[in-house]
């Protein structure tokens, strides 16, 4: 007890709470509490600091949250004793049962961030959320409340060269792929209306498309992104009302659509009154071009979420509106489900003005790099696209492999990849390719193993497959 009487200062924190929570973590590290040792309890603690049990049980609570204590039952809480480190297992979704019996498989299907601190700090940001105003947990979700976490989201966005913008264009939305719904649902009129995707494309676009009773027509690529001359003739033949496209970075080719493309599309655009709708969630540099937001003032929408920089568990999103829609935008979102849940909208308002949220995204990406020059160090011989701040490859195969035999093969030795047809219209052509994804969740060497067995399997394709 006089331990922590020593250590605990009233007001250094935001709470009581947090008082007691700074005291014992100062008494573990001048080494005065040491592993093993009983902390008080509960009511004699409050007692003589003054204040309920109810809030030295939740200090406790969360020192054990954290692994500063652990609670025995029937005897107390207890200094946590050191715990040898815990290595990732995959989930049970994540590992496929594809491989030969006796194989480690990999998954490679998607991008997988790792943990550099988000974790800890969305723990910490969860416990801020518990000294809100108890009155937020009581009202429906509201335009004004929300504006906090929109002007933190203006800010995390400022690498996105959106053109002029404040925090009224922006609608928070359940992930990237609810923001491409409420904008589907802002631009499509009409009974059956036609959207525009890339030949091959994020899957999302066409779900979302199909769901609103949208028929879908894809538009033809070069080494740059969506053509021209292509785009305006289909988006005229067909009426079409909205584009889909990923320029900065393209999924699922990784491509990038530099400045010059990008304003012959808007000039398109422009003439049509062609609606642009920009999907940006796998840029995890700064934009290297204008968006369409920036290009089309009028016509331009923009759609990003924090699934490809923090995490995807939270699934928070934000969708942008041309100034001349942000009301329709809005309307979109708040008829359909009355905003986010507050606690969310508070979440994001906290993690996305913290300092140590745009270190930690610096650290995944980080991380991310150095998977993908292993990749690249593997399969480097062959026609492979990749970039630094893409969470994923593209592998164009060798005459004689087709994409869905090369993935079952793959799969056979342990590796689990994405075709290019799953990113296919029915009425496009298909490449011969696949789609590596950037798992950073497991060890590096795991990863090197599974690049190699690729590699193995591109150098030595079974009997007759190659022509």
């Amino acid at each position: 007890m006089d331990t922590i009487l020593a250590h605990y200062v009233p007001g250094a924190g935001r709470s009581k709470f947090r008082d007691v929570v700074a005291a014992i973590r100062g008494a573990i590290a001048q080494g005065v509490l040491e592993p093993g040792d009983q902390l008080p309890p509960v009511r004699d603690l409050a007692w003589t600091l003054g204040m309920t049990p109810g809030t030295v049980a939740r200090a406790y609570a969360a020192l054990t949250d954290e692994g500063a204590t652990e609670g025995q039952v029937g005897r107390g809480t207890f200094i946590a004793r050191p715990q040898p480190p815990v290595q990732f297992v995959p989930e049970p979704w994540v590992e496929s049962t594809l491989a030969a019996e006796g194989d480690e498989q990999i998954s490679l299907f998607a991008t997988a961030l790792p943990d550099m601190g988000q974790v800890a700090l969305i723990h910490d940001g969860f416990a801020r959320l518990a000294e809100r105003a108890p009155r937020d947990l009581l009202a429906y979700p509201s335009r004004a409340g929300f504006a906090p976490a929109r002007r933190a989201v203006l800010h995390w966005l400022e690498g996105a060269a959106l053109g002029p913008i404040d925090q009224e264009d922006i609608v928070l939305s359940h992930g990237g792929q609810s923001g491409v719904s409420l904008v589907m649902q802002s631009v499509l009129q009409g009974r059956k209306p036609v959207v525009l995707l890339e030949e091959l494309t994020y899957p999302g676009f066409r779900r979302a498309a199909q769901i609103l009773r949208a028929d879908v027509v894809s538009v033809p690529m070069d080494a740059q992104g969506i053509i021209p001359e292509a785009l305006a003739d289909l988006a005229q033949r067909h009426e079409a009302q909205l584009l889909c496209t990923c320029p900065e970075v393209h999924n699922p080719t990784g491509m990038f659509t530099p400045e010059a493309r990008r304003r012959d599309i808007a000039r398109v655009a422009r003439q049509l009154g062609l609606h642009v709708l920009e999907d940006d969630c796998y840029r995890l540099g700064v934009a290297r071009a204008s968006s369409y937001r920036a290009l089309l003032p009028d016509l331009g929408w923009y759609v990003s979420s924090l699934s490809k920089s923090l995490t995807p568990a939270l699934r928070i999103g934000f969708a942008v509106a041309p100034r001349a829609h942000a009301t329709t935008l809005r309307r979109a979102a708040e008829h359909g489900f009355f905003g986010l849940a507050r606690p969310l909208a508070d979440l994001t308002e906290d993690l996305l003005q913290r300092p140590e949220t745009m270190a930690i995204a610096e650290k995944v990406r980080a991380r991310l790099q150095s998977y993908t020059r292993v990749a690249v160090n593997g399969l480097g011989g062959y026609d492979l696209r990749w970039g630094d701040d893409v969470p994923f490859l593209w592998l164009t195969l060798p005459e004689g492999w087709r994409a869905g035999s090369f993935t079952k093969a793959a799969a056979s030795r342990g590796v689990q990849l994405r075709s290019a047809e799953d990113f296919a219209l029915r009425d496009a052509r298909v490449p011969h390719a696949v789609r590596i994804g950037i798992n950073a969740q497991i060890p590096l060497g795991r990863f090197e193993s599974a690049i190699a067995r690729l590699r193995d399997l591109l150098d030595n394709p079974p009997d007759g497959m190659v022509v």
